[in-house]
């Protein structure tokens, strides 16, 4: 069967910014997914506590008026994705994200800064995982395709249809698929196990942090620094 044809968690955040230590959720979704097929949907609306920059409005479409409005309060919306995502997890599901480390890291951030459990934690002091990430995968079997590498372009890509970008549902969905797609393109991919595959992505998002982070150096900045953690990065 490979993995892409069993059950995967489709998930994503919108957000107030695009720093994920500072940056807080404001939407959230978990989509279950099987053979490309949508099997059920959760979604979380939060009041993030904090006012949201016009430029996330203009992304997402979520306003501070709604978001008091219909928001449940940042706490327990991070506490309640943290809690679906580890229960994916400790039956052994794998949880796709698109660049996962983003919304893996604002996530513990969130957890962090309301004095929640971690993900580790709630693991009983295992990493979160097995993680796939369709942004990693696609880099690194794919690495010398020119041209854009956001989900649009990716999901473009590989024939995958993006129903409404920048709402957590239809971006959770849609990495779901694209990690399938990619699998059935890529035969060496669908061939690993979650976990191996995991591995793996750890290892090629380093390699990919380090020839990047000396292309900056070569390119003048010789300061520039890129961390090559994947797929959580806390603290």
């Amino acid at each position: 069967m490979g993995w892409h044809r069993e059950l995967l968690i489709g998930f994503d955040l919108e957000t107030t910014g695009t720093d994920p230590g500072e940056a807080r959720i404001v939407t959230g979704a978990v989509i279950e997914v099987k053979a490309g097929e949508t099997l059920g949907r959760r979604e979380w609306l939060a009041d993030p506590g904090v006012p949201i920059p016009a430029e996330a409005v203009a992304v997402h479409g979520i306003t501070d008026e709604r978001a008091a409005a219909e928001g449940r309060p940042a706490a327990e919306v991070a506490d309640a994705l943290a809690d679906v995502l580890t229960t994916y997890w400790q039956s052994g599901v794998p949880v796709v994200a698109y660049n996962a480390v983003f919304d893996l890291s604002l996530l513990s951030a969130e957890l962090r800064r309301h004095g929640l459990p971690s993900l580790r934690e709630r693991l009983g002091g295992v990493d979160p995982g097995p993680v796939i990430d369709p942004y990693t995968i696609d880099r690194s079997v794919d690495r010398y395709r020119r041209g854009k590498r956001n989900l649009a372009a990716v999901c473009a890509e590989y024939g995958v249809v993006l129903e409404s970008a920048h709402n957590a549902s239809a971006d959770a969905q849609a990495a779901a698929r694209l990690a399938c797609a990619i699998a059935e393109r890529h035969g060496k991919v669908a061939a690993l196990g979650p976990a191996e595959l995991h591995r793996r992505q750890v290892a090629w998002y380093a390699e990919w942090a380090a020839d990047f982070q000396n292309f900056l150096r070569k390119k003048g900045d010789a300061d520039a620094v890129v961390d090559g953690v994947w797929p959580l990065r806390e603290g």
